[in-house]
């Protein structure tokens, strides 16, 4: 079975770039199951919409996990409990509206777990990732309760990335990073069996500063009075991620392929 991990989407650019090319991945690549984070895709480049939402679930998106920026935009405070295929992170504060995690079932009728968690280093304050990982291990066993296991680990610091995924190694398919929208080159499939890549990096402009606007960036970084609120780049995007080949019998990792297609990146898949 074929999983498609995408990174952090920005704006409209990274939108009308997933919803563009998204059809024709998952279409080539035999894609069964798709997640995105998505907590950057409102217009502005801050938080979700449901109407947001609602595009990314019809261009082919099964999942959308999130991070720091999901209550962004206060309307998603009222539609997560509704919208179950949207995630916050697990380690939120207990009482958080939404769910961390749930079970989805693919289009070829597998379980697939979907867990969301979210780094402590430089991060907003939650509860401890690690022991909140520890609990869902506890809970959703790998070939017990579920096919497979994707685990998106939003967090600023490459240690706690590559940490957690260690802790999952072998007892998911799939460990990976967001946040830092720049895309690592680490892709590989770690000792015990687990896809892993410690940033997916952004679907969304890189011509830009993490997908915000260069020029109006710049001033701010030199303090100019005649900078403006950040706002997004205008300009081709990029799609970002991971194409993991999941073993049916095992849960575990096959193979990865790095993913990055259209825009300044250049790069394409084979």
């Amino acid at each position: 079975m074929n999983i498609l991990v995408l990174g952090d989407i920005f704006g409209s650019p990274g939108r009308i770039v997933v919803t563009e090319k998204l059809p024709r991945l998952r279409k080539e690549k035999k894609i069964s199951f798709v997640i995105i984070n998505g907590e950057n895709s409102a217009d502005n480049g801050l938080g979700i919409t449901k109407k947001n939402a609602e595009e990314l679930f019809v261009s082919g998106v099964d999942v959308i996990t999130t991070g720091n920026h999901v209550w962004d935009q206060k309307e998603t405070i009222k539609f997560i409990d509704e919208e179950t295929r949207l995630l916050r992170p697990y380690n939120f504060a207990e009482g958080s509206p939404g769910k961390g995690y749930d079970i989805f079932i693919s289009k070829n009728n597998k379980k697939v777990a979907v867990v969301n968690l979210m780094g402590n280093v430089f991060m907003k304050k939650s509860d401890n990732v690690f022991e909140s990982a520890k609990k869902f291990k506890q809970n959703i066993k790998l070939k017990k309760d579920v096919d497979f296991i994707v685990v998106d680990m939003h967090g600023e610091t490459t240690s706690e990335k590559l940490a957690m995924g260690h802790y999952f190694d072998g007892e998911a398919t799939i460990v990976v990073g967001t946040h830092t929208h720049v895309p690592t080159s680490d892709s590989r499939i770690l000792n015990q069996g687990t896809a892993y890549q410690t940033d997916l990096g952004m679907c969304g402009v890189y011509d830009s500063v993490i997908g915000m606007n260069k020029e109006n960036s710049l001033k701010k970084f030199l303090k100019d009075p005649s900078a403006l609120r950040h706002f997004p780049a205008n300009g081709e995007g990029t799609i970002c991620g991971i194409v993991v080949e999941a073993d049916e019998e095992t849960g575990l990792a096959k193979k990865v392929e790095q993913i990055i297609l259209g825009g300044s990146l250049k790069k394409e898949y084979s």
